[in-house]
């Protein structure tokens, strides 16, 4: 306001210079120079127009950091990794029988339950798991183990009786799991896996993304 007074003032006419210095308690107040004002004008509209771009580049990057860390507090954290405990054979049995493996490396959203050998899924998404087997020679058919989606096959291993004394083998798959789904790897009937305490038998999954 005070810039837009000045102006208007100094734009009078000489027969105003009793009223200006009236107003302004001085007739220095002509002495300002139209140009000079106008360039003061420029470069304190160019400063503002810096400083806005600052806040905006400043908005960007904070929106930005804090979509970052909602999505690390958002995102569900699930991994496992387990190995079979002890030495000796498991196996064979009569029926289908789940695996429990019970040397637990990691268990990141303890989704995997080394009591019975099943890993839950607690959140829906694509998930990576990986499963490996161990025999030793013995008077029973070599291993055949399957990894299992609830009640489905998804791939297996197999290893039949031979003159080699140890095989050992894996797979892996990438699946779509709700929430509820269970996944393990299955014994079958009449089979056997061998380990001594090396941990040749895994089984190991984590989450890839959430859907």
């Amino acid at each position: 306001v005070m810039v837009l007074m000045l102006i208007g003032l100094c734009h009078s006419g000489p027969g105003n210079d009793d009223d200006m210095c009236a107003i302004g308690g001085s007739a220095s107040c002509c002495n300002i120079c139209p140009t000079n004002m106008e360039q003061r004008i420029t470069s304190l509209e160019t400063r503002l127009q810096n400083t806005e771009r600052e806040v905006q580049e400043l908005r960007r990057l904070t929106q930005g950091n804090t979509f970052t860390k909602l999505t690390k507090k958002c995102t569900p954290r699930v991994a496992f990794s387990a190995a079979l405990a002890g030495s000796g054979n498991t196996g064979p049995f009569m029926t289908a029988t789940p695996l429990k493996y019970k040397k637990v490396f990691s268990n990141t959203g303890n989704c995997y339950n080394p009591s019975t050998g099943i890993f839950t899924a607690t959140v829906s998404g694509m998930f990576f798991f990986r499963f490996s087997m161990f025999n030793n020679m013995t008077p029973a058919p070599n291993s055949v183990v399957s990894l299992m989606k609830n009640n489905e096959r998804l791939t297996s291993v197999w290893d039949t009786a031979a003159s080699d004394v140890h095989d050992s083998g894996s797979n892996a798959v990438v699946i779509s799991l709700k929430v509820g789904d269970n996944v393990f790897v299955q014994l079958e009937p009449n089979r056997a896996v061998y380990d001594d305490g090396m941990h040749y038998n895994t089984f190991s999954g984590f989450l890839l993304f959430p859907m």
